[in-house]
């Protein structure tokens, strides 16, 4: 298959005849691809790095001028959004609503046009701040909210939207995407009868969405068995939000098994956790912010949402993104080689290798411990 390097059915199901189809009560079911796994996905060498999405053709950008934040197309979606995105977890975190206002409403004039929530964050302030922020620049931005069902089904998924729209103040949203999609029976889950995705195909074709996607931080494989899936449903995702960094590059990465297979697919790829999630690399002097969020830009997605709680933070992150210049391939390179010895662990990015970044919401409709009670 091109680009990843990896047949969807080949790593992810020994036997697809054995998959069948989880019902929304089946939270235990081993995974098909249990065995096996890292053989391909896990560390890659940094004197072997393989070819990586980064080195595919560079999305044309728009609004390239010195002073303005360029656009790049959403996949095959005919839309256009910022290369900055504001995340909405952050958002909510931000020291009062005035704050979180004056975030948004001065990345919304410097021409940030991505807006990036949940409908569980901050257990709904931040839907609610946000769309406090946007009356009357609702038409300027590419909204975007997810579905916080963890295997509940299409009437749960349904309600959250009714739910999320009325926080947002709007009646409809650009882009609704399945969230926290992180453990090995989420993708059966929400495709089996019933479940979330059958609510995001309602949700378009009654026009309260005008796109659809799944977002996700722990496995590529994960991500894989969902597009798999995808492709013997007939489902065709607008987005697929994924975190990419330069360390992620080669540790269970994202970029090189998930990010080809996006753009293969004409799938919008939206990049996070540019700086590790917390900021860990940052604070072990691994890497400088403005390298990281650099690196993360100059891939091939359409968006990277990043965490900005504080305007400080925000006038950091536009500094970088206004009149953005790509690194070269061979600048890429370099940074991905001098970053892989420090990533070879994954303690820079603890949501791939620790329960610290697991919604406590997913855990418990899960049936799982809370993360607090375990050791990692």
């Amino acid at each position: 298959m091109a680009g990843a390097g990896l047949g969807l059915g080949e790593v992810l199901m020994e036997d697809s005849a054995q998959a069948g189809q989880a019902s929304v009560g089946q939270t235990d079911r081993t995974p098909p691809a249990a065995q096996g796994l890292w053989a391909d996905a896990s560390v890659l060498s940094k004197d072997a790095l393989p070819a990586s999405a980064s080195d595919f053709t560079p999305l044309p950008m728009t609004h390239t001028g010195p002073n303005e934040i360029p656009q790049k197309p959403l996949g095959r979606t005919g839309v256009t959004v910022s290369i900055l995105g504001i995340g909405g977890a952050t958002l909510g975190n931000a020291a009062s609503l005035q704050e979180a206002t004056a975030i948004v409403h001065k990345a919304v004039d410097a021409g940030v046009t991505f807006m990036d929530n949940a409908w569980e964050y901050n257990q709904g302030r931040s839907e609610d701040w946000m769309g406090q922020a946007l009356q009357g620049r609702r038409e300027k931005v590419f909204l975007m909210t997810k579905v916080c069902t963890h295997g509940r089904d299409a009437r749960v998924a349904m309600q959250q939207l009714e739910e999320s729209l009325r926080r947002l103040r709007t009646d409809h949203l650009d882009l609704w995407q399945i969230h926290e999609v992180i453990y090995f029976n989420d993708p059966d889950l929400h495709f089996a009868p019933g479940g979330a995705v059958e609510a995001l195909l309602k949700a378009k074709q009654q026009g309260k969405t005008r796109f659809i996607g799944f977002t996700g931080h722990k496995n590529p494989m994960i991500h894989l068995r969902m597009l798999e899936l995808a492709d013997q449903h007939n489902v065709h995702f607008d987005a697929v939000q994924m975190p990419l960094s330069a360390f992620d590059a080669t540790f269970r990465s994202f970029e090189q098994h998930v990010l080809p297979e996006a753009i293969r697919r004409g799938i919008g790829a939206l990049g996070m956790k540019s700086m590790g999630g917390g900021g860990e690399a940052i604070q072990e002097g691994a890497i400088t912010p403005e390298e990281a969020l650099r690196y993360a830009l100059s891939l091939p997605v359409a968006t990277t949402i990043s965490g900005i709680d504080s305007l400080q933070v925000l006038r950091q992150n536009l500094a970088v993104a206004r009149g953005f210049q790509p690194m070269t391939a061979q600048e890429r390179q370099d940074l991905r080689s001098r970053c892989a010895n420090a990533a070879a662990d994954g303690h820079l990015e603890l949501y791939k290798t620790t329960k610290h970044y697991d919604g406590a919401v997913g855990r418990e409709q899960h049936g799982y411990p809370p993360s607090e009670k375990l050791p990692l």
